[in-house]
């Protein structure tokens, strides 16, 4: 496994592979990585030659009272996760190499991006997309792998992606959760005990609404009414950003369950925001 930091270097990683016929594969990561994580480099080694696994802690898509300064860095413990789990190469840039002196241009997807985690986090899905356009340009890979739990990001991606004509196949692999449901995420970590605890409300809150869809398709209103009130049962004094039932492919509230829908939410416990959603019929 090689640990590349340049352009350059990690251009050459995939043109010696792309000479020897090799599919190529990008995990495309901020670092702090878990099973989730595990999980795209696995799907990614299943159907790739040459596994390129990028670490980088993406300035743009925090906003100004974000999270960035603390967001856990582990990049040692990165590269052994790496190596563990068959990636070939592990690209770690800093800013400046992604961004350069004074970058002015960015990607944004228009709609997609201002629903649901866009209404409460101007421009990070801005951000999102210029880093990962900027990575798909970089790499060049055939298939770039993302994880459900992220789901308005994947499909934000999928559409830059359509859009832009980058030859990339976009696959989304499942949600990873703990024993006790909460989706796996990075931010898992900077909950205190009695936060955790509370934190498994978002996955109960899902399958709530996921079982009064399959019993009756009642309206969306009734369902999240449902869900907030069982968020703030079992949550504690945790605050309620969004909880939305929307299209699955649009991004749009809708109000019929009796299509597919995707159950989505975003809950603050303390000082972390946890997002997670499920997908019903």
């Amino acid at each position: 496994m090689k640990v590349v930091e340049t352009i350059d270097e990690v251009r050459a990683c995939v043109a010696e592979a792309r000479a020897a016929g090799k599919v190529v594969g990008l995990v495309a990561t901020m670092g702090a990585l878990h099973a989730g994580h595990v999980s795209l480099v696995n799907a990614a080694r299943a159907s790739s030659g040459l596994v390129v696994v990028s670490i980088f802690v993406n300035p743009t898509q925090f906003g100004p009272t974000e999270d960035f300064s603390r967001y856990p860095r582990t990049p040692q413990a990165d590269i052994e996760t790496c190596r563990r789990n068959g990636a070939d190469v592990v690209f770690m840039p800093g800013v400046e190499t992604i961004y350069g002196p004074g970058g002015k241009t960015e990607v944004r997807v228009r709609d997609l991006g201002e629903t649901l985690c866009g209404r409460s986090r101007p421009g990070h899905f801005a951000g999102v997309c210029t880093v990962v356009g900027k990575l798909f340009n970089i790499v060049a890979p055939d298939r770039a792998f993302f994880g459900a739990k992220d789901y308005q990001q994947a499909t934000i991606i999928r559409r830059m992606t359509a859009d832009l004509n980058f030859p990339v196949e976009i696959v989304v692999c499942p949600t990873v959760r703990e024993a006790d449901g909460l989706a796996m995420s990075s931010r898992n970590a900077y909950l205190t005990p009695s936060e955790r605890q509370q934190a498994t409300a978002l996955y109960e809150s899902l399958c709530l609404a996921e079982w009064m869809i399959r019993q009756a398709h009642p309206p969306a209103d009734e369902v999240i009414a449902a869900m907030r009130a069982h968020l703030t049962s079992r949550s504690g004094g945790a605050a309620v950003d969004y909880v939305q039932i929307v299209d699955p492919d649009t991004l749009q509230d809708v109000q019929s369950t009796s299509d597919p829908v995707l159950l989505a939410l975003a809950v603050r416990f303390g000082q972390t925001r946890l997002i997670d959603n499920m997908r019903v019929g």
